[in-house]
């Protein structure tokens, strides 16, 4: 059986701290929290042999693959989404740019804001690919933004679109194709 292993790095920013749009083109480390949950999502899989171990390069979801594993490979279609103008600001900000209506329809269906540059299909596409290329029990680290698009080329029984930070779902082959069996786990 081909299974692979959705993880969403860990926290970037700790409580107290303004949370901030962050995308590809902002390279932060772990939080400390953010570390915690990495060390969590590794004792949870200690056991667990992974025959491909794959992560975006940013430095948060090639920090958190490495508390997980070892030979990582990394592929830039795993790259966080480009927020554009909203790269770097708070929340709120956001929300009073693009509106709630937008925001909305981006955590329930994928449609991404104006100026946001992010093109859903070539996303799923790569999702196809990557999941067509696993192999035995495969580990993928990125982000929110990219892993959500890995619901649309999978069945499942009305997952959540946000991969939690830390957290992790399970997609397996079966006969009739791609299924999430595990989505927001978190150790």
């Amino acid at each position: 059986m081909r299974r692979v292993y959705i993880v969403r790095h860990g926290n970037t920013f700790d409580p107290g701290e303004t949370v901030r749009r962050v995308g590809r083109g902002t390279d932060l480390p772990l939080s400390s929290s953010g570390r915690q949950q990495a060390a969590a999502l590794g004792a949870h899989f200690a056991d667990t042999k992974f025959d491909a171990v794959i992560s975006s390069p940013l430095k948060r979801t090639h920090e958190t693959a490495y508390a997980i594993a070892r030979n990582i490979r990394f592929d830039d279609r795993l790259l966080e989404i480009d927020y554009g103008p909203d790269e770097g600001k708070p929340e709120s900000d956001v929300v009073a740019r693009i509106g709630a209506d937008a925001i909305n329809l981006w955590d329930t269906d994928a449609i991404p804001p104006q100026d946001w540059r992010v093109d859903p299909a070539t996303i799923r596409a790569d999702w196809a690919d990557l999941l067509a290329k696993s192999v035995g029990t495969t580990l993928i680290v990125t982000s929110n933004g990219i892993a959500r698009f890995v619901l649309d080329v999978c069945r499942h029984d009305g997952a959540e679109r946000k991969l939690k930070t830390g957290a992790y779902g399970l997609v397996e082959k079966q006969e009739d194709g791609w299924v999430v069996t595990q989505w927001n786990v978190r150790p």
